[in-house]
């Protein structure tokens, strides 16, 4: 049987396909602290579920294809909060940030075609890229720079003729960083420069840390309104993964014009999860305010427990929950595969995400690991110190 070329050229998600191991683990008694899926453990606002129990209409029926009025009215009210401003028609409702992601890349890239990615990205960029029949054209970063891009003539150059879009996510998953008002605006005058589109994936904007200012490239949808698409989800904002409900932004017409033969295609976002996740914009910044406070916390025991162990690499990340690292290891997924079948301590061993495929350069992020900072901090501290023995008893096998 034939399979298309476009999928062959994908591979399993790092975060994911090391599941099996884990559940033979799991069945040997082995407890795994598990950094490796970007899961928040915070809880989910009441407001959701007591929209689930008060939903009884006589029959579940499709949501319309942009969405249900009471979510986009609901998401439209939160950017005008930030002082953003969209009009209901340029707000599609998606299936989680993912669908919204994979439906702009639909509808703007071709065979041949070139992303730009800050590498090393979120992987699944890759599999959406791919089925396009589009390639990324990375954007350099190294460990010890801290994973820092956004330099306007390390960008430009990377622009050619095939060049169609430049992907950022902002806060940065893997990384954690996090782009000032000013390296925003950067991006925006190269997208419009040069006639690109410039997505940007804001999963985690509410998370940043050390007083920094939320941010959105929304802010600058004035000076560049064909080139800006904005991806949102309130998988994370609202720790609620399981919703699937996201959103694509965007003031360009022909490109939601476009993106609505998507959404008509698979009809409709679920309704009554659309109905649940219309409560969570009801929210108050209390909530956020205490998030963010955990994370904090929780990345400031990371970061502490990670300088105890030789030869790490990594910055402190300013926003998101992942901290990306280089270990001093010779292959992460040698060493997490290791973790799983061979190695415990007191009958506990841990996850996390090898970074290689979260490179599109051959070769890089061999030793390099994202680690997802959403467990408790006294958990963060015990699988650090796992993961110090695990390294040295590795290194001397």
């Amino acid at each position: 049987m034939k399979f298309s070329s476009k999928v062959e050229k994908c591979g399993l998600s790092p975060m994911r396909k090391f599941h099996p191991y884990a559940v033979a683990a799991k069945a040997r008694g082995v407890n795994i602290y598990h950094l490796n899926i970007g899961q928040p453990d915070v809880q989910t606002p009441p407001a959701f579920f007591a929209a689930v129990k008060a939903f009884e209409p006589p029959v579940l029926a499709y949501a319309p294809s942009p969405g249900i009025p009471e979510l986009i009215e609901a998401i439209r009210q939160y950017y005008a909060k930030l002082d953003m401003h969209f009009s209901s028609d340029e707000i599609y409702v998606t299936t989680g940030g993912s669908e919204a992601l994979s439906i702009t890349l639909q509808c703007i890239l071709d065979d041949g075609d070139e992303i730009l990615i800050p590498e090393p990205f979120y992987p699944n960029y890759t599999t959406m890229t791919y089925t396009c029949g589009a390639d990324i054209r990375p954007i350099p970063t190294t460990p010890e720079e801290g994973y820092r891009y956004a330099d306007r003539e390390k960008i430009e150059s990377q622009i050619n003729e095939h060049t169609r879009a430049i992907l950022i996510t902002n806060p940065g998953n893997p990384t954690g960083v996090i782009l000032s008002h000013e390296e925003m605006e950067m991006l925006v005058d190269i997208a419009v420069k040069h006639d690109l589109f410039l997505i940007g994936d804001e999963a985690y904007r509410e998370f940043v840390y050390g007083g920094q200012k939320l941010q959105s490239f929304g802010e600058f949808v004035d000076k560049a309104p064909e080139n800006i698409i904005i991806i949102d989800t309130v998988s994370k904002r609202f720790s609620a993964c399981g919703a699937r409900v996201g959103c694509l932004i965007s003031k360009n017409k022909e490109f939601m014009n476009h993106a609505m033969k998507y959404c008509q295609t698979r009809l409709s976002v679920a309704t009554l999860d659309q109905t649940a996740c219309a409560a969570l914009y009801s929210v108050g910044p209390e909530y956020f305010a205490a998030v963010r406070d955990e994370y904090k916390k929780r990345r400031d025991t990371l970061c502490r427990k990670l300088r105890e162990i030789p030869g790490v690499v990594f910055d402190v990340p300013g926003g998101a929950f992942y901290l990306m690292a280089a270990l001093p290891v010779d292959d992460a997924d040698k060493f997490q595969q290791w973790l799983l079948e061979e190695f415990d301590d007191n009958g506990e061993t841990v996850m996390f995400a090898p970074g290689g495929s979260m490179y599109a350069t051959p070769g890089k992020g061999k030793n390099e690991v994202r680690m997802a900072y959403v467990i408790e901090s006294h958990k963060l501290e015990r699988a650090m110190e796992i993961l110090k023995k695990a390294i040295e008893v590795y290194n001397a096998r």
